[in-house]
């Protein structure tokens, strides 16, 4: 052979490796033109590779040309390279017609027909192929089982599986790995039958399917099982892949500190993080001083290159609260892809900064990029104006992402938000493809607006559609009965959630109870809080909040004091609680429970008591006649009160004919509301109801000098 032509081919060789196609392809022309050099057999193969991963069909024609002219087609390695690159061009017929002109296909020309036609949607006829095949080992059966699970075809690959077994065709760590990748909670049972026959044939000393073990765990939310596998293996097949499945997979569960402790052992065993490695740890970092120690990190191996990270880096900024970092990091990127900006722009809009986000989206157009739905619906859950939204509105008409349903959904739920119903509603109705949370955002869009009746008509239209609605949908339209106190739809909810199995539903328990105390119904909101599993926080203020509303005083307190004796999970009152308890006390009089649950509030949970609670509280020793102690209580605490805390003074003062603290508090009030008629024409009661006449006259003469008019009285019944 020409020794300038081994020169030659090496070069075409090293330049193919290191990915520099064009390279590879101008030095293959100089070859052909050159007198002294003809292309053989390795020239051609390596020239395919490069043409195949420049996916240039010019170049793939003139080259495949030179291929049939020169005779150099009935060379196996150069017939397999040209599968590969009609492969690689999405030429199905091209792959089959090269296919049919090897006259002896090995193994490899084989595997690459059979990922071709999988991966390019001719699956029938790859299973068809596999049967019709006269040898067919392991290596095929994985490309066809492969090329299935990769386009969804997950049942088919199942059964392909399952057929190697009873062929006795043996399953390598290929297959394991692959079919374990598929299995989610409705495979668990497949999934855990695999890994029994992962361990009976000892492929768990494999990474690859070690790897495939833990993310299928994750994937059906067994961190437990995940952690076992992890430790099986750890210090014997463990790798930099099987750290990062671990980190993510607990990341995904929200378990963020055990993912960062991951990362740290995956250092102290000597694996370097990798690029996957930073973008898991950064989306679980939730402290500054953190944050910036794994930043520092990424840079200091170089990492910061890598736009992947980088925008996990900006995202982990914001999230951290510290946008100013957030914004260096995105200003010091040197190439800014999509996903770059529309990180900067969810950003802002998580910050409600909607003039800064709009800075971004203009000028990621300036750069030549075109908005995607992560860029539309980051901008419409930032804006706030009707005016910004149209523009908006204009641009995914414009560009056609109106037919993209996540951007119709954004655009309902934005819409609704400003009181656009009628908009939000055309967006619905033009809607080509709506999913779950399209019909989900127009029933609370509708609500949010008032139009309960509407909403409950869209639920019923949803109803007798292909989906089927979820715990979000059932607990919105629940809030709806409530919001009109729809005893009969709340009844047919409820009946619904039996049917389908959704009382284990902690959410839904917490709506009927709300629902049926709304109409009414103490009773059925106590057989459903009694029936309920899994009671937390919400459900003890709303069974509270619902003997509060029928003037069960001493019910809602015993229901306070059986909530802090709960079994089981033990559920910490909230804010929330003690203004509902102390609402109940407040009505019913119950002086005693309620000072003693203020008490406890503050003494044994260490709750600081807000506005509401001090009002309650005041309501209810002002209604006692305690004035004395509600003066001392609002004195008692160094904070600036607020003005209806003082009318609960106030109206207590004018039932109880307190002539001294009602003057001090109506002067407090004068100062503080803006309105004056309410706080003279009390004054004013109350100084008439003690004899004082002359006063209660110039209390009103002044009214009448301010301008301060008593509105009149009027009635709802009409003559």
């Amino acid at each position: 052979m020409n020794s300038e032509l081994i020169k030659a081919n090496r070069l075409l060789a090293n330049l193919t490796k290191s990915h520099q196609y064009t390279k590879t392809l101008q030095l293959f022309h100089q070859i052909q033109s050159s007198p002294h050099l003809k292309p053989d057999q390795y020239t051609l193969s390596t020239t395919l590779t490069a043409t195949a991963n420049l996916r240039d069909i010019t170049a793939v024609n003139q080259v495949h040309a030179h291929v049939i002219r020169t005779g150099f087609k009935t060379f196996p390695h150069v017939a397999n390279t040209l599968l590969f690159l009609y492969t690689k061009s999405e030429d199905l017929v091209s792959v089959k017609r090269v296919f049919e002109e090897i006259k002896a296909p090995d193994v490899y020309s084989w595997t690459t027909l059979l990922s071709a036609c999988t991966n390019l949607g001719e699956v029938d006829y790859a299973c068809h192929l596999l049967d019709e095949m006269p040898q067919r080992n392991e290596a095929v059966w994985n490309a066809v089982i492969t090329g299935c699970i990769d386009n969804g075809y997950s049942n088919i690959a199942v059964g392909l599986f399952n057929r190697m077994h009873l062929l006795g065709i043996r399953r390598d760590n290929y297959s394991l790995a692959s079919v374990l990748s598929l299995c989610c909670s409705e495979l668990i049972d497949f999934g855990t039958e695999v890994h029994a026959l992962v361990i009976k044939t000892g492929f768990l000393a494999r990474a690859s399917v070690t790897n495939a073990l833990i993310t299928m765990y994750f994937n059906v939310g067994s961190a437990a099982q995940a952690y076992k596998v992890f430790e099986e293996t750890e210090g014997t097949v463990c790798d930099q892949i099987t750290y990062n499945a671990m980190i993510a997979g607990l990341v995904s569960m929200g378990r963020d500190e055990h993912a960062f402790n991951m990362f740290k052992s995956m250092q102290e065993v000597g694996f370097s993080p990798t690029e996957r490695t930073f973008v898991s740890v950064m989306s679980s970092c939730e402290g500054v001083r953190v944050a910036i120690q794994v930043h520092a990190l990424a840079i200091k191996t170089g990492f910061d290159d890598f736009n992947s990270v980088s925008n996990a880096a900006i995202t982990m900024y914001s999230s951290c609260g510290d946008l100013q970092a957030a914004e260096m990091v995105f200003k010091m990127l040197k190439e800014k892809d999509r996903v770059s900006w529309n990180t900067m722009i969810a950003s802002y809009a998580q910050e409600n900064m909607s003039r800064d986000a709009i800075l971004a989206y203009l000028q990621m157009q300036k750069q030549g990029l075109k908005p995607d739905e992560f860029t539309i619906g980051s901008l419409l859950s930032a804006l706030d104006t009707l005016l910004c939204i149209d523009m908006i509105l204009a641009t995914v008409m414009k560009t056609g992402l109106i037919s993209k349903t996540e951007v119709g959904n954004a655009l309902i739920s934005t819409l609704s938000k400003h009181n656009a119903i009628d908009e939000a509603c055309t967006i619905f109705s033009e809607m080509s493809f709506k999913n779950l949370i399209s019909w989900n955002s127009m029933i609370s869009g509708f609500h949010l607006n008032g139009c309960s009746v509407h909403a409950l008509y869209l639920f019923s239209e949803m109803r007798v559609s292909d989906l089927t609605p979820d715990v979000y949908t059932l607990s919105i339209v629940l809030n709806i009965g409530a919001s009109i106190s729809d005893f009969r739809h709340g009844k047919e909810i409820h009946g619904y959630i039996i049917k389908f199995s959704y009382s284990h539903e902690t959410s839904l328990g917490n709506a009927l109870i709300a629902l049926y105390a709304k109409c009414g119904v103490l009773d059925w909101s106590m057989k459903v809080f009694e029936s309920m599993v899994n009671k937390d926080v919400v459900s003890w203020n709303s069974m509270i909040s619902a003997y509060a509303q029928h003037g069960r005083g001493e019910d809602a307190v015993s229901c306070f004091g059986s909530m802090q004796k709960s079994t089981g999970v033990k559920v910490e009152p909230d804010h929330t609680t003690f203004t509902v308890a102390l609402t109940a006390c407040s009505h019913a009089g119950l002086v005693d429970a309620g000072v003693e649950i203020f008490n406890s509030m503050v003494n044994k949970y260490g709750v600081e008591p807000r506005v509401d609670h001090f009002s309650c509280l005041v309501d209810l020793v002002g209604r006692a006649g305690y004035l004395d102690a509600a003066e001392k209580l609002i004195k008692g605490y160094d904070l600036k009160v607020h003005s209806s805390i003082w009318w609960n003074l106030f109206s207590g003062c004018a039932a109880h004919g307190d002539l001294r603290l009602g003057r001090i508090v109506a002067g407090l009030l004068l100062e503080a509301e803006e309105d004056k008629v309410g706080v003279y024409v009390v004054l004013a009661n109350i100084l008439a109801d003690g004899g004082h006449w002359e006063e209660a006259e110039d209390v009103r003469k002044m009214m009448r000098s301010y301008g301060a008019v008593k509105q009149p009285g009027y009635s709802w019944i009409r003559s």
